[in-house]
């Protein structure tokens, strides 16, 4: 099976730095979807509603077994696969959640996906070993300046920011 990317070319047709690229980038646009759909205050629209449901439960689907290989190589008993294995769980059974009656209960089943793609690209990102930057949820590269991310209230780390990325709100471009 082959993935259409953006550019018009298909996964296995691209080399592997191009491909590990565009699914990086296609990685940050899902967790960015599904912040913004946490986001949103008002209700959106079914159709809306309905093609982000479509677009989190593909995203799942691929990620989960991602995320299960990478938990596997880890030593048995290692915290981080056995935190992300359980999000695993937790994703494989919203994914199993029928549609809502209603646009509120549907909207309500569809931010359970999308906590899910937040969750799981943050377990996929410590299992893997990529640092992101918390504002602007680009990878943060060796040599990048980078400074605290200091949520108040916040417990253990609260991640690491780009320098540039000091004065911007969670999830804003640089």
């Amino acid at each position: 099976m082959s993935e259409v990317l953006s550019g018009g070319g298909t996964v296995s047709d691209t080399p592997t730095s191009q491909l590990e690229a565009a699914l990086g980038a296609h990685r940050s646009t899902m967790r960015v979807a599904a912040t913004w759909f946490l986001a949103q205050t008002t209700l959106p629209r079914h159709q809306t509603v309905k093609l982000f449901g479509d677009d989190f439960s593909a995203h799942l689907g691929q990620l989960i077994p991602q995320i299960e290989r990478l938990a596997e190589q880890r030593a048995k008993g290692d915290a981080q696969a056995m935190v992300a294995l359980a999000g695993v769980g937790e994703a494989r059974r919203r994914l199993g959640l029928a549609e809502r009656p209603g646009l509120s209960g549907e909207v309500e089943r569809v931010k359970r996906l999308a906590r899910s793609v937040v969750a799981l690209r943050d377990h996929y990102d410590a299992l893997t070993g990529v640092r992101m930057c918390v504002a602007c949820d680009q990878v943060i590269d060796e040599g990048d300046e980078t400074l605290p991310y200091g949520r108040a209230g916040a417990v253990g780390d609260g991640g690491r920011v780009h320098g540039r990325c000091v004065n911007t709100s969670r999830h804003q471009p640089c």
